[in-house]
C-alpha cells in the first residue's frame, strides 16, 4: 500500500507540473518566423546584424519587370534534306547585321515546320536576335544535332571579358544580406546606370570559420584556398545618395569586414550581348541507339554566357548527354521557360544530365520538366544569387537537385518537385573536387521530394517552408509536411516588389486548395468526381504553353534567306605542306624550328587558377564550357603556339580520366561521379558493366569519336598553320611506377569487356607500385595482339590525309625491342594497303634504337630518329638506360644518376646519326634539350628550338647543308659547297657566307 500510494504521488506531481509548462507555455509568445503573411502581405524578420531572408524577384529576363517580347521575323530558312547547319547561320548572321530597333531589336529568325540536320554549331553572338521555330513537339520545327561531335548545338554568346575601370573598397564594417546599398569613399567615379561589381574576396579567415580549409583525413588538398571562391556579383547604380551607392538587386551574401574587405569595380563589357532569345523549337541530338549510354553525341543542347536579359522558352529537349540549358557564371537575368527534356542519353555520372543549370546570377527557371536527369535544377560554383527555379519538376532523376557545387547564395527552389530522390542545401565535403558548404541564404518553399536536406553553414542559413519530404539537416524548418500561402514564394515577392498582378507572368498551374479532413457531403461528391479524373500534370501544364502565350509562326514579311545569299562551298584552300626533304623537316622551302609544348598529363580543376596555369590538351573535355583549361579551342591553341614561336605540340591520351584519381588511390569508386576536367581515353564506353571510375567499361574495339576527332581537328590547323603534332599512339605512364597509374587504364581486365588477360585482382608490388609493362608489351597474347594491330592502325588512320603530323610509339617508352618491331610491322602492313607515307620517329632507348636502325627491314620505315631517352653527359660518358626492363625513365634515372649534357655532346649525338643516316631526320629531345637547339641545327638536326627572331635566310639555306668538321674549337659550319652557316658558339653569334 505504501509503495502504491507513492506511485499515486508521483502521478500527481508530474500531472500538477504538466499543467503549469502547460500554462506557462500559453504565456509565452511563439518565436517570430523570419518569413510570414501578415494582412496578405509578406513580413520578414531580420536578425541582430539585418540579414532576412533574400528578395529572389529580381531574377530573369529585365528582372521579371517585363514580359518577354515576341520580335518580328526577318528572314525564313527553307527546309532541306542537306545539312542545314550553313543556312541557319548565315540566316542569324544577316539578322545580326541589321540596325537596332527602339527596344533593341534587330528581329527573328523564323524556321519552318519540319525537321533541320545540323552537324556544326549555331551561335548567336549579336544582341537583339531570335531564332524560333514553329512548335517545340512533333509537328513543329525539329533541329536535329547529327554526328559524333560533342559540340553544344546552340550557343547564345558573348564575346571577351569585362574591363575594370576602376576599383575601391567599400567602407561599410558590415553589409547584411538582401541589402541593395553599399558605401565607398569616393562616389564622384560613378554614374547612376554605370555596370558595377561588388566583389567579395574568399579569405583565409572565411575558409577556416566555415571548415573548408579541410575536410579530414589529414590532407588538405581539397581544402579550400585563399582566392579560389570569390564572389562577383554584377549590378547597375540605380541612386547615389551621399557616399552610398543604390544597386538594381539585393546581394545575396553578407559582406563582413572581418573576413575581409570587399570591393566596388567599376565594370566596362562592350561585348556581352543582350535581348536575343531561342524558342518554339524542339531540339535532339542524335545517338548511337546500340548503346544506351552513348556519349559520342551532343552534350549540352543551348549554352549561354556573356549575355544578360536573354531567354529561351518553349523549347523540347531529347537525348543530350549533358544539360538542356547552361547558363554559365558570365550570364545573368535570363529566363527559361515552358521547357521539357527527356530521353537524356549518357553515362551515370558526374557532369552528365545536368538538365537546367546555372552558374550564373539572377537566372530564372520557371515551368521547367526533366526526366532521368541526373542533377536536373542545379546552381553552380560559386553562383552570386539570386537565382530561382519555380515550378518545376523532376521525374526519377539519378541525383539529387539544389547546389551541387561551392557556395551558390540566394538560390529558391519555390515549387520543385524531385520525384524519386532528393533535393539538398547542405555541405557536400570532398565531394565535387571539395566543393563543401555548396548553399547559402537559399530558400526550399512548397517542395516535395523524397528527401530535403537543408543544413545552415556558419554565417548564413537555409530554409525550408512547407515541404514534403524526408528530411535532414539543422536549418531553418517551418511547416513541414504542410502547404503554405502564398503558393509561389517568387511571385509573392514579384507582386509586392512591382505592386501589380503578375498572375500573367506567372502562370501557376492551378492546384486544388481543398483539404479539409471533414468536408461537407456537397464537396466529398464534387471531389469524388473529380477523383475519376487524371490529375493535371505539370509536363501537360507546359506543353498548353503554346496556348497561354502564342508564338507567330508566319514567315509574312520575311525574306528567304536563300534568296538573299548565295552559299557556295568553295575547293579547300592549300597550304604548303610539312615533308622530310633532304634529311630535315621542312614547310616552304623553310626549315622548321621552334619551341615545343606538351599535353598536361593528369592534373587540373575549374578553379581559376588551375585554368590560368593549364597546359593546353587537346583532348580534355569539360561539358559546355571552351577555352584554356577547359575543353580547348583548337584554332586558339594554333594561334597561340604561333604567337610564341611554338612549332610542334606533343600529345599523349591522359593518365587517367577522373580528376578523383589525381589522389593516387588505387580504390574502385563507389558511383560515377567524376570529376572535370576530364582528360578523355582513346578507346569508347561500351554502355556495359562498371569501370573501376564507376562508368561504363571500355570497349577497346571500338574508338572515342571525340577523342580521334579533336586530334584530327588539331593536325588539320597544323597542315595549315606550318606547325606539327607528335601523336604518341602510347602513354607508358599507365603500366610502370605508382599503381593508381593502372587502377582506371582502359587496358586493365576490369575496366574493358575485351577479356585482355591481365590478372584480377592487381598484383600490387608492395600493394603500391605496379609492373605490368612486360605483360603489357606481350603480343603472344591473341586479345592484346588483335587489339595492339587495330589501335595502331586507328592511329595511322586518323591522320592519313594530314602531312604535319609525326607518329611516335610512345610517350615515355623504355620498353621492349620486340614491340617496336611489332608496331613497325603493323604501320608497313597499313602502308602497303594504303599507299600512304606517314612521319615515323624512333623514340625509344638506345640499345633498341640502334638495333632497330641496324635491320634494313626496320630502318627503311624511319623518316625520324628521336634521341629521347639517352644522352651523352657533358663529360663524354654515355648515360643510355636498357630498354624493356620494366623500368620507367625517372626510375633508371634514379639508379644510374645521369650528368647534364652540353652544347658540344648535343652536337655529337646528333652528328653521328645524320652520318649514318643522312636521308632521316634527327630529333634532339633529350636532357635540357630546350638550351641547345643550336647545336641540333649545327649538326644537321631538325625541329630545332630557335629564337624567334632568327634570320630567316638560316632556316632557308639550312634546309639541304651538311655539317663540315672544323679544327677551331666553337666554331661549328653547315655547308652546301656553294654557302655556309657559321655559328660561334663563344659569341653565340651566326654568320652567312656566300
Amino acid at each position: 500500500m505504501i509503495r502504491v500510494a507513492y506511485s499515486y504521488r508521483l502521478i500527481n506531481a508530474a500531472l500538477l507540473m504538466l499543467v503549469v509548462q502547460a500554462s506557462f507555455a500559453q504565456k509565452q509568445a511563439k518565436p517570430v518566423p523570419p518569413l510570414y503573411v501578415e494582412k496578405g502581405q509578406l513580413q520578414y524578420k531580420p536578425d541582430t546584424l539585418g540579414n532576412r531572408i533574400p528578395d529572389f524577384s529580381y531574377c530573369g529576363y529585365k528582372a521579371s519587370e517585363q514580359a518577354i517580347p515576341v520580335v518580328p521575323a526577318k528572314v525564313y530558312v527553307p527546309l532541306s534534306t542537306k545539312d542545314a547547319t550553313d543556312n541557319i547561320q548565315l540566316a542569324i548572321d544577316y539578322v545580326s547585321g541589321m540596325p537596332k530597333d527602339a527596344q533593341g531589336f534587330r528581329g527573328a529568325v523564323q524556321l519552318l515546320p519540319g525537321e533541320y540536320k545540323v552537324s556544326g554549331s549555331l551561335r548567336i553572338d549579336s544582341s537583339g536576335v531570335v531564332l524560333r521555330g514553329s512548335g517545340a513537339f512533333a509537328k513543329g520545327t525539329r533541329i536535329t544535332g547529327t554526328g559524333t561531335t560533342r559540340e553544344t548545338l546552340l550557343r547564345l554568346l558573348g564575346e571577351g571579358k569585362p574591363t575594370v575601370l576602376h576599383t575601391q573598397t567599400i567602407t561599410d564594417k558590415y553589409v547584411p544580406l538582401n541589402s541593395n546599398v553599399v558605401t565607398v569613399a569616393d562616389v564622384a567615379v560613378y554614374q547612376v546606370g554605370q555596370h558595377i561589381r561588388i566583389h567579395r574576396p574568399s579569405t583565409a579567415a572565411w575558409i577556416q570559420a566555415l571548415g573548408t580549409d579541410h575536410f579530414g583525413g589529414g590532407i588538405t588538398a581539397l581544402g579550400w584556398k585563399p582566392g579560389e571562391r570569390d564572389l562577383f556579383f554584377d549590378r547597375i547604380i540605380t541612386a547615389i545618395r551621399g557616399h552610398q551607392l543604390e544597386l538594381d538587386a539585393p546581394l545575396t551574401t553578407a559582406l563582413d569586414v572581418q573576413y575581409g574587405s570587399a570591393f566596388v569595380q567599376l565594370i566596362q563589357w562592350p561585348g556581352r550581348i543582350a535581348q536575343s532569345g531561342v524558342e518554339n523549337l524542339l531540339l535532339v541530338s542524335s545517338y548511337n541507339k546500340a548503346n544506351p549510354k552513348d556519349e559520342d553525341h551532343r552534350w549540352d543542347a543551348i549554352g549561354i554566357e556573356n549575355a544578360v536579359d536573354c531567354w529561351v522558352r518553349q523549347v523540347s529537349f531529347q537525348h543530350f548527354a549533358g544539360s538542356a540549358v547552361r547558363v554559365l557564371e558570365t550570364a545573368q537575368r535570363i529566363t527559361v521557360e515552358d521547357c521539357i527534356s527527356t530521353q537524356p542519353v549518357s553515362e551515370i555520372g558526374g557532369q552528365r544530365r545536368y538538365t537546367f543549370f546555372t552558374s550564373g546570377q539572377q537566372t530564372l527557371f520557371q515551368r521547367c520538366y526533366a526526366e532521368n536527369g541526373y542533377h536536373d535544377f542545379a546552381a553552380g560554383f560559386c553562383a552570386a544569387g539570386p537565382n530561382a527555379f519555380v515550378q518545376c519538376e523532376s521525374i526519377l532523376p539519378y541525383s539529387f537537385s539544389g547546389a551541387i557545387d561551392s557556395w551558390a547564395s540566394g538560390v529558391l527552389m519555390d515549387v520543385v518537385t524531385v520525384d524519386g530522390n532528393a533535393l539538398r542545401f547542405g555541405n557536400r565535403g570532398q565531394d565535387a573536387n571539395g566543393a563543401g558548404w555548396a548553399a547559402a541564404n537559399s530558400v526550399f518553399w512548397n517542395c516535395s521530394a523524397a528527401r530535403i536536406d537543408c543544413y545552415q553553414p556558419p554565417m548564413a542559413q537555409n530554409w525550408t517552408f512547407g515541404s514534403w519530404s524526408q528530411f535532414a539537416g539543422n536549418g531553418y524548418w517551418n511547416e513541414s509536411n504542410n502547404t503554405i500561402q502564398p503558393h509561389s514564394l517568387y511571385y509573392a515577392q514579384l507582386q509586392e516588389r512591382l505592386k501589380k498582378d503578375v498572375a500573367t507572368l506567372a502562370q501557376l498551374m492551378p492546384v486544388s486548395t481543398e483539404a479539409s479532413s471533414s468536408p461537407s457531403v456537397a464537396v466529398a461528391l464534387q471531389l469524388s468526381k473529380e477523383a475519376t479524373q487524371p490529375k493535371l500534370l505539370l509536363k501537360v501544364w507546359i506543353e498548353n504553353a503554346t496556348k497561354r502565350n502564342v508564338l507567330p509562326v508566319t514567315t509574312a514579311g520575311a525574306t528567304s534567306i536563300t534568296d538573299i545569299v548565295e552559299i557556295v562551298t568553295g575547293n579547300a584552300q592549300q597550304f604548303p605542306i610539312t615533308q622530310l626533304k633532304q634529311g630535315v623537316l621542312v614547310r616552304d622551302g623553310r626549315l622548321l624550328a621552334g619551341k615545343r609544348t606538351n599535353v598536361q598529363w593528369w592534373s587540373g580543376s575549374l578553379s581559376a587558377k588551375d585554368i590560368a596555369n593549364a597546359k593546353p590538351h587537346l583532348t580534355r573535355f569539360v561539358p559546355g564550357r571552351y577555352g584554356k583549361g577547359l575543353t580547348d579551342n583548337i584554332k586558339e591553341v594554333s594561334v597561340d603556339m604561333k604567337a610564341t614561336n611554338t612549332v610542334m605540340l606533343e600529345h599523349n591520351y591522359g593518365l587517367w580520366y577522373d580528376r578523383r584519381r589525381d589522389d593516387h588511390q588505387r580504390v574502385r569508386r563507389m558511383d560515377g561521379e567524376v570529376w572535370p576536367p576530364f582528360y578523355e581515353q582513346p578507346f569508347a564506353r561500351s554502355g556495359q558493366g562498371t569501370a573501376w571510375d564507376g562508368l561504363s567499361k571500355y570497349d577497346l574495339t571500338k574508338y572515342n569519336a571525340f577523342y580521334w576527332s579533336r586530334l584530327q581537328s588539331f593536325a588539320n590547323a597544323a597542315d595549315a598553320n606550318g606547325l606539327v603534332l607528335l601523336q604518341h599512339h602510347y602513354f607508358q605512364h599507365n603500366i610502370i611506377e605508382a599503381g593508381a597509374h593502372y587502377a582506371d587504364f582502359p587496358w586493365r581486365t576490369a575496366n574493358n569487356i575485351n577479356n585482355t588477360g591481365f590478372v584480377e585482382p592487381v598484383n600490387y608490388a608492395g600493394d603500391k607500385r605496379i609492373f605490368y609493362a612486360e605483360q603489357f608489351y606481350d603480343i603472344s597474347h591473341p586479345v592484346r595482339r588483335a587489339i595492339h594491330r587495330q589501335y595502331i592502325r586507328q592511329c595511322l588512320n586518323n591522320f592519313s590525309n594530314n602531312h604535319a603530323v609525326i607518329q611516335s610509339i610512345s610517350e615515355e617508352y623504355t620498353g621492349p625491342l620486340h614491340f617496336v618491331q611489332f608496331w613497325l610491322d603493323v604501320i608497313a602492313e597499313w602502308k602497303k594497303e594504303t599507299g600512304k607515307q606517314p612521319l615515323i620517329a624512333l623514340s625509344t632507348t638506345k640499345d633498341v634504337q640502334d638495333s632497330i636502325l641496324a635491320k634494313p627491314k626496320y630502318a627503311a620505315l624511319i623518316n625520324i630518329i628521336d634521341i629521347r631517352y639517352w644522352h651523352y653527359q657533358a663529360d663524354g660518358t654515355l648515360y643510355a638506360p636498357a630498354g624493356g626492363v620494366s623500368l620507367a625513365p625517372r626510375q633508371h634515372a634514379r639508379l644510374l644518376k645521369p650528368k647534364k649534357t652540353s652544347f658540344g655532346q648535343v652536337y655529337r649525338a646528333v652528328l653521328e646519326y645524320k652520318k649514318k643516316f643522312p636521308e632521316k631526320a634527327v630529333m634532339y629531345s633529350g636532357d635540357n634539350y630546350p638550351e641547345f637547339g643550336v647545336a641540333v641545327l649545327m649538326a644537321g638536326g631538325s625541329l630545332p628550338i630557335l629564337p624567334a627572331n632568327i634570320d630567316a635566310a638560316i632556316l632557308e639555306k639550312a634546309v639541304g647543308m651538311k655539317p663540315v668538321p672544323t679544327k677551331e674549337v666553337g666554331i661549328y659550319t653547315l655547308s652546301n659547297g656553294k654557302d655556309s652557316i657559321v655559328y660561334n658558339s663563344n659569341t653565340q653569334q651566326f654568320t652567312v657566307l656566300h
